[in-house]
């Protein structure tokens, strides 16, 4: 008796594991087709694969511009490998047929990575600002080129974008500051 009712569960559960295949094979195959051709799709996968780049962090800022299948990358990194890495991806996106990288290797400096240093925890370690920390990739790009900074990416409203402004003045040895941090939503 136990026999059977252990088989008889054994199929209800085989049963059930196939007919849940079944259904996630037919929901895979409506998003497939749900999924918007063209720009749309070309401009999340993009974003996607260039936010998932293992080196890019909070030093570095990376844009792109979608134009048909053509792809042009902007920004600044501090690593030249993070550039060639980042046209790799975006070449191996279905539907892209030109990548034009024009990403910019910021240059080497001892005195550009101190700076980066003291921006990051002026900003990030300053209360109403370190909430921005949390996230993988933090939302605030801090890019120092030869003593001048540009802070680049989006705060949650406009006194973030004004703190984080000040607390990049505050720090010494800055040439000046660039806040072209945008607002979410607007």
């Amino acid at each position: 008796m136990k026999r059977s009712n252990n088989h008889i569960r054994l199929l209800l559960l085989a049963s059930a594991f196939v007919a849940t295949a079944a259904f996630a094979q037919k929901q895979q195959v409506a998003n497939r087709e749900a999924m918007p051709a063209g720009d749309d799709r070309i401009t999340r996968e993009v974003r996607h694969e260039l936010v998932m780049l293992p080196y890019y962090g909070v030093f570095d800022n990376l844009a792109y511009r979608v134009d048909g299948r053509t792809v042009t990358l902007l920004g600044q990194v501090t690593r030249p490998t993070l550039k060639s890495d980042a046209g790799n991806v975006v070449k191996r996106i279905e539907g892209v047929e030109k990548v034009d990288n024009q990403i910019q290797v910021l240059p080497l400096s001892p005195m550009d990575d101190r700076l980066r240093i003291a921006e990051y925890r002026a900003i990030y370690g300053h209360p109403g600002l370190d909430r921005y920390a949390l996230q993988a990739v933090p939302p605030i790009h801090i890019i120092v080129d030869n003593g001048k900074v540009t802070l680049e990416g989006v705060v949650a409203n406009q006194g973030d974008k004004d703190l984080a402004n000040i607390r990049a003045n505050t720090v010494s040895g800055v040439f000046s500051v660039v806040n072209s941090l945008r607002v979410e939503g607007k």
